[in-house]
């Protein structure tokens, strides 16, 4: 009598284990075995972290094993189980792999293919496409699309993280409390005496000097240092928070009628205006997105502003980025005059606070929130959607997209949802966020997703023009390292282009995201087909690139750069200067945010900055969905090269009082998890 030995691998986290009745039955292309009982309630199997091994025997050979199905029954109560794998050895002596790394909820079932990744024109058997189908056809009950608020990239239909399915929830879900982790910071930074204290101001800039002794770090404690130095406000548009704004100007826009006169005492080298944007010296930063959108007006003892500044920067002889006019609004006028770094110290150190405010809103809203963390979604959604889990594109993309549907989903319910957490400190709050995200919409394209062409189409890509531009250089490394593993991978699944163009399930995911994901917006250019290995590579790079190193370079710097709440204001209580000379410290720190705002803000920019507990860092893969040798060395060289440029930013960053490391692979999650 043929006998089957089954090994089952239960997962390590918390309450990971089951009591309840665990039954699994063998499909293979001859039969199938009976269904088996493998563990009566209480026998103590598939406790947490366990590797259990049962002996099946069957009446006949069941030729090769396609499929495993595994039920979970309720003992007492619901008790979820998370198995890792399963793992067949037959009677001839071969082990067959069946990866697994799912939760068992109720008294449900999965059916698990072995771990060889497949394109579906590969599958012949009739078993084999028919798994594929059902796969599909239930998850894409389970993953809906819905849209949250009109013009926004589409997110999963559920209201609340309890809602999700349960293997794509943190495994605890108190650890992504908004609420509770933004207090907790509030604690931990001993500031949770002036939580409650609204509308107080601060005394002087000596007074946030005071709280912020006990929080501050290297980078931070520097910027308190050196604010108001014009370097150092050049210097975050390279590579600050938000180092994805500025770009060469190489026309003076009719909205900002700057002139040489106006600008010749910045000027250091002795050429005109007109050469010296023609030799490239010349850089604007413009947050037109800001103009028109609504104040925050939640709290009607707190009268809120925004600006829509536009400001010049000029590149000195020493190769520092720095600021020689700013204009807060975007029409011109006499009511909106353009400061300059001759004028009052009081007006032009207002000038730039305005800026640096109007910075944190696009960072916050734009460049962190819509461009990483929704269309990170968006891939996430639709990969469940129309990748069942034997396809090579599933297995290399899940990881990244780990946590990223959970915590979006938090953060709608607790943090940017009407009267949440980001109303309390924020001039954007009160549904000017959602105005924010629906006008940046207009100019999201997929084009802009790729890293080396959104350097270039801001003219910053030349390193001997700009040689301190960290974010550029660093970004450039890690997309190379992840293009080079995505070819790797796509080269061993896909023989050539015609492949590709075969591909009925990659061609659904693509035009899934296109047409559901990004409605079909007409200006988001997001292919819906693919049509050769080299788009391929170059739209998986995009996913995997956007939601590990760009989250990490635009998100953990956060408490960096804006802890030191002069220099990141989140809103301001005082309308923008409309003239010249009538500002004083008294009026500046009055506009800051009172004490009150300053410690959500302090909280949320601190519980922003942390790693996730047991964070997977780029090129982590514990979670072996591959069983094929090629990938695990293709995964190797990966991490090999990672290793190389995390090496290369040690090198540089040696002795620097202002380190960049917010792209180095060692310190970039896997997925968008924060």
């Amino acid at each position: 009598m043929p006998n089957y030995t089954v090994t089952v691998a239960t997962g390590s986290q918390w309450f990971a284990g089951t009591d309840d009745y665990i039954y699994l039955t063998l499909v293979g292309s001859e039969s199938c075995s009976e269904r088996t009982l493998l563990d009566k309630p209480l026998y103590n199997d598939f406790e947490r972290g366990a590797v259990d091994s049962y002996d099946i025997s069957v009446g006949e050979d069941l030729g090769e094993i396609e499929l495993v199905k595994i039920e979970k029954k309720k003992y007492w109560v619901h008790d979820d189980w998370y198995c890792k794998y399963i793992t067949v050895k037959t009677p001839y002596g071969d082990y067959i792999e069946f990866p697994c790394f799912r939760w068992l909820v109720d008294d449900k079932e999965v059916i698990l293919r072995d771990g060889r990744a497949r394109l579906p024109q590969h599958d012949k058997t009739g078993v084999a496409k028919q798994h594929r189908r059902k796969e599909l056809e239930q998850r894409q009950k389970t993953y809906r699309w819905k849209e949250w608020h009109p013009g926004f990239p589409m997110s999963i239909d559920a209201k609340a993280h309890s809602e999700l399915p349960r293997e794509i929830q943190f495994d605890s879900e108190k650890g992504v409390d908004f609420v509770l982790n933004y207090s907790k910071a509030i604690e931990n930074l001993y500031i949770n005496q002036f939580m409650h204290m609204f509308q107080s101001s601060w005394g002087d800039f000596e007074d946030f000097e005071r709280i912020f002794m006990r929080i501050k770090n290297t980078i931070s404690e520097y910027v308190m240092e050196h604010w108001k130095e014009d370097f150092m406000f050049g210097y975050q548009f390279l590579n600050g928070c938000n180092p994805v704004v500025i770009r060469k100007c190489t026309e003076i826009p009719d909205k900002f009628p700057v002139t040489q006169k106006i600008l010749e005492a910045s000027l250091e080298r002795g050429l005109t205006l007109e050469e010296e944007l023609k030799e490239g010296n010349i850089f604007i930063a413009d947050y037109e997105l800001l103009d028109g959108v609504t104040p925050n007006a939640t709290d009607p003892c707190t009268i809120q502003y925004l600006a829509a500044p536009i400001c010049l920067l000029y590149k000195n002889s020493q190769n520092k980025i720095m600021p020689i006019a700013i204009q807060l609004g975007q029409t011109p006028g006499e009511d909106n005059p353009i400061f300059l770094p001759t004028d009052d110290e009081h007006d032009w150190l207002l000038a730039k606070i305005w800026v640096r405010s109007s910075d944190f809103h696009v960072h916050q809203t734009v460049t962190h929130l819509l461009r990483t963390h929704l269309i990170s979604e968006v891939f996430g959604i639709a990969m469940f959607r129309q990748l069942p889990a034997v396809h090579p594109v599933f297995k290399l993309l899940l990881p990244h997209i780990r946590f990223t549907i959970a915590i979006n989903t938090k953060a709608r319910e607790q943090l940017i949802c009407e009267c949440g957490l980001f109303d309390k400190a924020n001039g954007t709050g009160g549904g000017g966020h959602v105005e924010l995200v629906q006008k940046s919409m207009k100019n999201f394209t997929y084009r802009s997703l790729c890293f080396p062409e959104a350097i270039k189409a801001r003219g910053m890509d030349s390193q001997e023009e700009l040689p301190y531009y960290f974010y550029r250089d660093d970004g450039c490394r890690v997309w190379q390292a992840v293009t080079s593993f995505v070819t790797d991978v796509v080269n061993i699944y896909y023989d050539n282009d015609k492949t590709v163009q075969e591909d009925v399930e990659i061609q659904a995911f693509v035009k899934d995201v296109c047409s559901f994901g990004m409605q079909d917006f007409d200006y988001c250019e997001f292919p819906k087909t693919l049509r050769t290995k080299e788009q391929l590579v170059e739209y998986l790079t995009i996913v995997i690139f956007t939601a590990s190193a760009q989250h990490a370079g635009v998100n953990f710097g956060q408490f960096d750069w804006c802890s030191w709440i002069p220099n990141s204001p989140p809103t301001m209580r005082k309308p923008p200067p409309t003239k010249k000379g009538e500002v004083d410290m008294k009026y500046i720190v009055e506009s800051l945010p009172d004490r009150g705002r300053s410690c959500w803000h302090l909280g949320a920019v601190w519980a922003l900055s942390q790693f996730q507990e047991n964070e997977l860092f780029l090129g982590m893969y514990p979670d072996e969905h591959f069983i094929e040798k090629p990938v695990k060395d293709a995964m190797v060289k990966f991490c090999k090269n990672l290793s190389e440029v995390t090496k290369v930013i040690k090198n540089r960053n040696e002795g620097k009082k202002l380190p960049y490391y917010y792209l180095s692979p060692d310190r970039i999650p896997n997925s968008v998890a924060v």
